[in-house]
C-alpha cells in the first residue's frame, strides 16, 4: 500500500511539473522570438555523399556558366534538382555565343522569363535517353511540349539536324548530354 501511494504521489508531482504554466509560457516566448526558418527547395538539400544531380554537375562546369545563369533566372534549379529522371541537353557557353548578339542578355531579363523557361524546357526530356539508344528518325517530347528529332551521321546522333552531343555525363537524377548548339523551339 505504501508503495502504491508513493507511486501515485510521484506520478502527480511529475504531472504538475510537466504542466507548469511558466514552462509553457517560456516555450511560447522562445518560439515567438526565434528567427523564421527560410524554406528551400530540393536544391537546398545538403548531401555530400550521393552522386551529384544534373544541376550540381552543371554548376561545377566552367563550360556551362551561361546555362546555369539561365536556369537560375528561370527559377528551374529546384525542379531540375528533384528525383527525375531527366535527360538534359546542355548547351555550352560557346553554343550560347552562336546566338545573335544580345539574345542571351535579353532572355535573362525578368520580363522574358516565360520565353527563357520555354527554351530551357525544350532542352529537357523526362526519362533517361542514352546515346546508344538513339536511332534515325526518333522524336522525343520535351518538357515544354515541343519535340526534338534525332538524325544519325556516322553512327552519332544529331539533335534537330544541327546539335552534336560532345559528351554524356550520368547524374544521380538522370543524364546530361553536352551539346554544341542551343535548341530553339519552333
Amino acid at each position: 500500500m505504501k508503495r502504491t501511494l508513493k507511486s501515485i504521489f510521484t506520478f502527480c508531482i511529475l504531472g504538475l511539473v510537466s504542466c507548469n504554466p511558466a514552462t509553457d509560457e517560456a516555450q511560447k516566448e522562445n518560439a515567438n522570438t526565434e528567427a523564421p526558418t527560410e524554406t528551400v527547395g530540393q536544391s537546398g538539400v545538403q548531401d555530400d555523399v550521393s552522386n551529384p544531380n544534373v544541376v550540381q554537375i552543371a554548376i561545377g562546369s566552367k563550360d556551362h556558366t551561361t546555362l546555369v545563369a539561365a536556369v537560375k533566372a528561370a527559377e528551374l534549379v529546384d525542379v531540375l534538382s528533384n528525383a527525375g529522371p531527366f535527360t538534359v541537353f546542355a548547351p555550352t557557353n560557346d553554343a550560347f555565343n552562336k546566338l545573335p548578339k544580345g539574345t542571351v542578355e535579353d532572355l535573362l531579363k525578368p520580363e522574358k522569363k516565360d520565353a527563357l523557361t520555354d527554351i530551357l524546357q525544350y532542352h529537357v526530356f523526362v526519362g533517361v535517353l542514352k546515346t546508344e539508344s538513339f536511332q534515325e528518325g526518333q522524336t522525343f517530347g520535351e518538357v515544354n511540349g515541343g519535340n526534338i528529332k534525332i538524325t544519325m551521321k556516322d553512327g552519332k546522333p544529331i539533335i534537330n539536324g544541327k546539335a552534336h552531343i560532345i559528351a554524356s555525363i550520368p547524374a544521380s537524377n538522370g543524364i546530361i548530354h553536352v551539346i554544341d548548339e542551343v535548341l530553339l523551339p519552333e
